[in-house]
């Protein structure tokens, strides 16, 4: 409870503030973590070997088996819980400078966040992307295509023929084009960064936390669990982001403190 309220009370004095999110904010809408406990790669390695670049371009089965499992319908249904409406309300109240997230789920913009504040960092599971030419599309589009039997899609233009994948950045890529100066610059301008459901384990994005210590703003960390910087934080709140992340920001505006889930 003490370093409930010293969050509260960090935040509630900033009149702006960046945040960065991670997978913890989504475990409960239903979506697996990678690195905690029970994380998809701490439960199977072999999961985080296909997260590769290199591995998808070389291996076909494992692009055919990512494809299957899109189209199986793995991300259908799924809801923003409380931790992304709190959120979405903070940007509502006008104290949102970026959100900046690692998730690729969409559930911030889909919470109602304005999406011309989110940088998805790690790209969108909503869209495919062309590795050869770079042009998207709706991933419903290509999903069709490969219930219908294309089981290894490429790109549609003639012209190209491309391998097509999820708009996501797996490792061994590069972050889109601006995203990283974007959330930095976010750091460094804001009066507070809010790191909330990362473990800080996965660059570069977690230069984020020294960019704003480097500008001398607060860092304010909330997760389930232990992250590689929580000695930089001024503040470290331990719990379920469901439960904790609502009561730290409920009263960040004196004006206007109430906070309601719209489901």
């Amino acid at each position: 409870m003490k370093q409930v309220l010293a969050a509260t009370a960090l935040i509630a004095a900033a009149e702006t503030v960046a945040v960065l999110t991670g997978a913890g904010i989504s475990t409960e809408s239903g979506i697996p973590d990678f690195r905690g406990p029970a994380g998809v790669w701490t439960l199977n390695p072999e999961a985080e070997r296909a997260s590769n670049i290199d591995v998808y371009l070389t291996e076909p089965e494992v692009r055919r088996a990512n494809w299957r499992v899109m189209a199986s319908g793995l991300w259908n249904g799924i809801k923003p819980n409380v931790g992304h409406y709190a959120l979405a309300d903070l940007d509502r109240r006008g104290y949102l400078h970026t959100l900046v997230t690692q998730n690729v789920d969409g559930l911030h913009v889909l919470a109602g966040t304005d999406s011309e504040r989110v940088v998805e960092v790690h790209g969108t599971v909503w869209q495919s992307m062309c590795l050869r030419c770079g042009v998207r599309d709706d991933i419903e589009v290509v999903l069709e295509r490969v219930r219908a039997g294309d089981e290894d899609p490429h790109c549609p233009l003639e012209s190209c023929g491309g391998l097509l994948k999820r708009a996501t950045v797996s490792f061994g890529q590069s972050l889109f084009d601006g995203d990283l100066d974007r959330a930095l610059a976010a750091a460094e301008e804001a009066d507070l960064l809010l790191v909330v459901g990362t473990t800080l384990t996965v660059g570069p994005i977690n230069l984020m936390v020294h960019a704003a210590l480097q500008a001398a703003r607060a860092v304010v960390i909330v997760n389930g669990s232990a992250t590689d910087m929580d000695n930089l934080a001024d503040v470290v709140v331990r719990g379920s982001i469901s439960s904790v992340l609502p009561g730290i920001l409920r009263y960040t505006d004196q004006q206007d403190s109430s906070w309601s889930n719209p489901d």
